[in-house]
């Protein structure tokens, strides 16, 4: 927020009232992802955690892939990530249907969490696996339109956000609790990840080969002339200062609250119906899980009332701003975009929440051995890189393969010589780094900067380069960590440490 309000009143002047919105909605997205993330530790967490660990205690097989596909289905399509992502990709593809790409993407994450655990209980390499899946990955994608490539990559990072990663992550501990197995923690997430990417990448074949894509551009225009007459209508909002700055929050309010209402009460319904066939928790534990539940609903409206009403917006008109003096006049203006990029994902990666849950549960995996700010520092320089080349990209409109396929060709060499704990951990890190504030501000931003420059309806991939990232910095880190164990324990048999035999307990001081 600071770095938007600095531009807005210096380099790239934003209208007052826009500035003023932006406020009140980043206000409300802090207060709302507060109330959520603690309705998510109360409720959707615990209840992930059970789950994982009764269904792998049945022993069945079958059951534990049936529920998890449910489970995966329902999540993702409750994730608030989604819902703003579907708007977005709606707005330069009409005839993609909110709701359709909201059910292939959740297909998708329920289909590879199936695969995830089934990895866990089979104990499949997590190497391999991940070698396989981008291999199929890829091949699939040389079929499908190159405009809807990086919405389908940005389909992988949206789908992990602060609904889905508490809920994945536990679902995996819970398993991997069971099995007594601390290695095969961490990769679920990863594993989730590239499911909805396939999913999208077939969805995309599917529309072209009914000849959507072509059909496309007399409605791209139509719906371009249509938001440019809508911010004009936005601008001329009459009424006092006050009135100008909040009406849009409520005039989304009714909107939102279906849609948190919608994406909240199937999870529910799905406690309801564990805790009567499969947890048979106490009175008190279930009263603690629905408290979550209603602080999980209300922190979902008041985030997605801050995203709708105020927050992207000012977002969007900054990217377009600087987009536009940078392709104008370049120079210092080219170096300012990617330099706002740059800031942006150093800081905001350490925003995001599912970031520190995460780096919570590798140091507490770890035994400590891998420190929670090694893995943000590693995370924020990685996360900068991403979106610093994505402000290039939306300027410049070079494809997005240029930079994937030797991205994720780099992040599977490097699986081969680091150790596997950190390989899953590095693929867990693609998805949480991009969280809420990747996929509604840094999204709508690179958007609007690709309005002005070349990147044009092909400007979708920034959250796809944030999830790509962290797979190259955290395994960089693991190949560090690995050659540090490996000093340590050559000094170690070279200079064994000798006892001090002279050293008694008893004078040690009793203080300590």
């Amino acid at each position: 927020m600071a770095i938007v309000l600095f531009l807005g009143f210096t380099f790239v002047p934003l209208e007052k009232i826009m500035l003023a919105r932006f406020v009140a909605g980043g206000l409300l997205l802090i207060i709302g992802l507060t109330i959520f993330l603690l309705g998510v530790d109360l409720g959707i967490q615990p209840m992930g955690e059970r789950c994982g660990a009764e269904l792998t205690k049945k022993r069945s097989l079958v059951l534990l892939l049936g529920v998890a596909f449910i489970i995966g289905f329902i999540v993702t399509a409750a994730e608030p990530d989604i819902q703003v992502f579907g708007d977005q990709v709606r707005s330069l593809f009409p005839f993609v249907k909110k709701i359709s790409i909201t059910f292939v993407i959740a297909g998708g994450v329920g289909l590879f969490i199936m695969l995830g655990l089934l990895r866990t209980v089979l104990n499949l390499s997590i190497k391999w696996t991940f070698f396989i899946a981008y291999a199929l990955l890829f091949a699939v994608s040389f079929f499908t339109p190159d405009s809807f490539i990086g919405i389908a990559f940005d389909s992988g990072g949206a789908t992990t956000g602060p609904m889905t990663v508490p809920f994945i992550m536990a679902l995996g501990l819970g398993v991997s609790s069971v099995r007594d197995d601390n290695d095969n923690s961490f990769g679920l997430t990863g594993v989730c990840s590239v499911g909805p990417v396939m999913a999208a990448l077939i969805y995309a074949i599917v529309l072209k080969s009914g000849g959507a894509f072509s059909s496309s551009a007399g409605a791209m225009k139509e719906l371009g002339e249509a938001g440019e007459m809508a911010a004009e209508a936005g601008s001329l909002i009459t009424g006092g200062f006050l009135s100008q700055v909040f009406s849009p929050f409520g005039n989304v309010a009714g909107h939102v609250f279906r849609e948190a209402m919608i994406s909240i009460a199937p999870l529910f319904g799905l406690f309801i119906i564990f805790q009567l066939l499969l947890l048979k928790m106490t009175k008190r534990q279930v009263i603690r899980i629905i408290i979550g539940f209603v602080y999980a609903f209300i922190g979902l409206t008041v985030f997605l009332i801050g995203v709708n009403g105020g927050f992207s917006q000012a977002g969007a008109a900054l990217g377009q701003k600087l987009g536009e003096l940078a392709v104008n006049r370049g120079g210092i203006w080219y170096a300012l975009l990617i330099g706002t990029g740059l800031a942006l994902g150093a800081i905001i990666v350490c925003a995001e929440p599912a970031v520190w849950v995460l780096s919570e549960q590798v140091e507490h995996v770890s035994g400590g051995t891998i420190k929670r700010k090694a893995l943000l520092l590693f995370l924020s320089v990685g996360t900068a890189i991403a979106i610093g080349l994505s402000m290039w990209r939306a300027v410049t409109g070079f494809n997005l393969r240029y930079i994937l396929i030797p991205g994720y060709v780099i992040a599977m060499l490097l699986m081969i010589f680091c150790p596997s704990l950190f390989s899953g951990i590095a693929f867990d890190s693609g998805g949480v780094a991009s969280g809420p504030l990747t996929s509604t501000f840094v999204l709508s931003f690179t958007l609007g900067a690709a309005a002005s420059g070349k990147g044009g309806n092909d400007s979708f991939g920034v959250i796809a380069l944030v999830a790509m990232m962290p797979l190259l910095a955290i395994q960089i880190m693991g190949i560090i960590f690995k050659m540090k164990q490996k000093k340590t324990a050559k000094v170690q048999i070279d200079y064994p440490v000798e006892p001090d035999n002279d050293t008694t307990v008893q004078e040690v001081p009793d203080e300590l």
